[in-house]
């Protein structure tokens, strides 16, 4: 495997909430249920039949007697199903680089938060194709008995919403009272309202879009090749073997370029150099300081996440298109949505920029849909609905409680 070399860079090393916080939702443990098997398969929109599928997921709050106060959030590429609080069985299950820190929306779940938890209950669930406890591709292929790898069906975000829908039902849930999503999140919530338009009352969706652009298809083709072309690839068999580190690792890098802005680049890294400051060192190694950062992104990520599972989450991103619920036609696709919608952009995200948000909220507004758009000021790029906690908030918490439908 490729060296991890901590590398040091000018962030600050973040302060999270204790776990014994009264906004915290505290200690967590992730639950597994089977959802597929070979009675009742999973049939993908790629025409295969897939079991069995097991799902992990995580509940933050309590269910109310009706249980129709349920918020479904779905995580974007990289994340899972530990959203909230400190997972307690991180060690136990190998996860180590969850126990110094909470879930990836902790700022936002919990007590007195945006989603409050002392009134709604908040369910995450990891994607199907994803590393973090729901089948994928690093899972055991019950007709080999080794690995998936590369025999693993490319799967869509409609696949996922399927699978997301039967965990939904057994779990005794009717009518979901939202769905919340951030980018690739973002997109499942969408799909959502769409494929079960009788079982979403609310749709939250943060810096996303109805497709993905050509420029971000381009991102992601590039990102692949990189784990394609990595020498220890060995065409997806690599579980018992060298780990493609440095492709994953060059995807990652790659990747949060794109979750940046140039903004928020120069006010981090500028042109600094990461040992003297003001002169290079003459070498090509790392030297200035958004080297080191961007190399920390990539080594950090490889400990964590499945090179497989990446490339079959881009490219379920990639298929993605609000649009084929309506023949290609976006407009007559909204006119099934049935749900109030809350759509936020960020002025300086170029991945799901504000024009395409504003695509979105009009052919939902020409349906006479209930929609509210906001465009969020920020300097973060894409990133900023994770850190827009202050200017999210409000938003969010007041649209769950029946406010701001006022339109676009």
């Amino acid at each position: 495997m490729m060296k991890v070399n901590r590398v040091r860079t000018s962030r600050t090393k973040k302060k999270y909430e204790s776990p014994d916080s009264p906004t915290s939702v505290g200690w967590t443990r992730p639950y597994t249920v089977r959802l597929a098997d070979e009675n009742k398969p999973l049939l993908l929109d790629c025409g295969e039949e897939l079991a069995p599928i097991d799902v992990e997921y995580e509940i933050y709050g309590q269910m109310n007697e009706k249980k129709d106060n349920v918020i479904l959030l779905l995580h974007a590429l990289s994340g899972d199903a530990h959203a909230a609080g400190w997972d307690e069985t991180a060690d136990e299950m190998g996860r180590t680089w969850r126990t110094d820190r909470p879930g990836w929306w902790d700022t936002m779940i919990g007590p007195g938060k945006a989603l409050d938890t002392s009134k709604y209950c908040v369910i995450c669930s990891n994607v199907l194709g994803g590393c973090y406890g729901t089948t994928g591709p690093a899972s055991i292929n019950p007709g080999t008995g080794k690995p998936y790898g590369l025999d693993f069906p490319i799967v869509t975000v409609g696949d996922w919403v399927r699978l997301q829908e039967r965990l939904i039902t057994h779990l005794g849930i009717e009518r979901l009272y939202a769905v919340v999503g951030g980018s690739l999140g973002g997109q499942q919530a969408l799909e959502w309202s769409l494929a079960y338009p009788d079982r979403v009352e609310r749709a939250i969706i943060l810096a996303s879009s109805a497709r993905l652009s050509a420029q971000g298809l381009a991102f992601n083709v590039v990102a692949r090749n990189s784990i394609l072309n990595d020498k220890n690839f060995n065409n997806g068999k690599y579980y018992d073997d060298e780990f493609p580190a440095q492709g994953l690792a060059i995807a990652r890098m790659l990747g949060h370029i794109t979750y940046l802005s140039e903004t928020s680049m120069r006010e981090k890294f500028g042109r600094r150099y990461r040992e003297s400051g003001s002169r290079p060192g003459f070498h090509l190694g790392v030297d200035f300081e958004v080297e080191s950062y961007l190399q920390y992104q990539g080594q950090s990520f490889v400990a964590r996440f499945d090179a497989n599972s990446y490339l079959y989450i881009t490219r379920a991103m990639d298929y993605y298109d609000a649009a084929d619920w309506g023949d290609g036609d976006l407009e007559k696709a909204c006119s099934r949505a049935k749900a109030k919608f809350l759509l936020v952009s960020f002025s300086s995200d170029w991945l799901y920029t504000p024009e395409q948000m504003k695509e979105l909220s009009f052919a939902l507004y020409r349906n006479r849909k209930n929609v509210t758009y906001v465009d969020i000021p920020s300097t973060y790029g894409h990133d900023a609905f994770l850190l827009e906690v202050d200017k999210l908030t409000p938003i969010i918490s007041k649209f769950l409680k029946g406010g701001i439908t006022h339109g676009i």
